[in-house]
């Protein structure tokens, strides 16, 4: 399915993985800071995880399924970021910049999605 996605949003994810691995060393050493912050990591950076097995996939099904995963993983670290910067933990002008990617993701695998799912119907 390599035809269908940029091969640069594997640069792409992986810089959004360093940018969320960066704001997480940088978060305070609060047990709430630390709490929010896995979350934040662990979903930041799967994304990139599952863009490569997309990216590899063998069927038009996997392919789907995978970048349903980008998404699903996308929007739970909108999440997070949002609980880190409502609570105090991250100031909002910190989070921003990685929150505003994290949207520019969403709605280019949303595309991704939508198309690739047209396609396969």
């Amino acid at each position: 399915m390599k035809d269908e996605v940029p091969a640069d949003l594997r640069v792409r994810t992986r810089d959004f993985a360093l940018r969320v691995i960066r704001l997480y060393s940088a978060m305070p050493k609060t047990t709430l800071a630390q709490v929010l912050g896995r979350q934040v990591l662990r979903s930041g950076t799967s994304v990139g995880a599952n863009y490569r097995e997309a990216y590899r996939s063998r069927s038009k099904a996997e392919f789907i399924a995978k970048v349903g995963d980008c998404l699903k993983e996308l929007e739970e670290t909108s999440y997070w970021f949002e609980l880190l910067s409502d609570s105090g933990v991250t100031p909002a002008s910190v989070a921003a910049p990685v929150q505003d990617e994290c949207n520019q993701l969403l709605a280019i695998f949303t595309s991704i999605s939508k198309k690739a799912k047209a396609a396969h119907s």
